[in-house]
């Protein structure tokens, strides 16, 4: 059984960090324009999904079969997907569905990584309107 991730989870981490340092750098208005950019470069949010494809190889039970010599039936693609701690749901990918699929969940890591730099860019923002203080509203008599 293969899985397919796309990035290693150490490296990922470490670059967000350096990233939410330097923002503290940068202008306002520089923070805006990046969280448009970013905003732009979202793929569309219809070819989005969640899961893990894994690529199986299985045996049949017949004791003829090649399977049984060790050749086993497949590649057969799986899709599976945590729903929660205890709870996995899985089912069989079509050869001709492949693509697709692949480009879905890539397209799902695309959109979680940038929204969570435009998060940061609004964390950065809020942090400093937090700092300003807001001009008194007058009161009419």
């Amino acid at each position: 059984m293969v899985l397919r991730f796309l990035q290693p989870y150490g490296r990922k981490r470490e670059r967000l960090m350096t990233e939410r340092e330097n923002l503290s750098r940068l202008s306002t208005l520089a923070l805006r324009k990046r969280r448009a950019g970013l905003t732009r470069l979202l793929p569309p949010l219809g070819e989005v999904l969640r899961g893990s494809l894994m690529e199986r190889y299985l045996t049949c039970g017949k004791p003829d079969c090649r399977c049984a010599r060790g050749e086993r039936h497949g590649p057969v693609w799986y899709l599976s997907v945590t729903l929660d701690q205890a709870h996995r749901q899985g089912s069989t990918v079509p050869s001709h569905q492949l693509e697709p699929v692949r480009r879905w969940i890539e397209n799902y890591h695309r959109v979680k990584e940038r929204l969570e730099k435009i998060s940061e860019i609004n964390r950065e923002l809020l942090r400093r309107d937090k700092g300003r203080k807001q001009p008194r509203k007058k009161v009419r008599k």
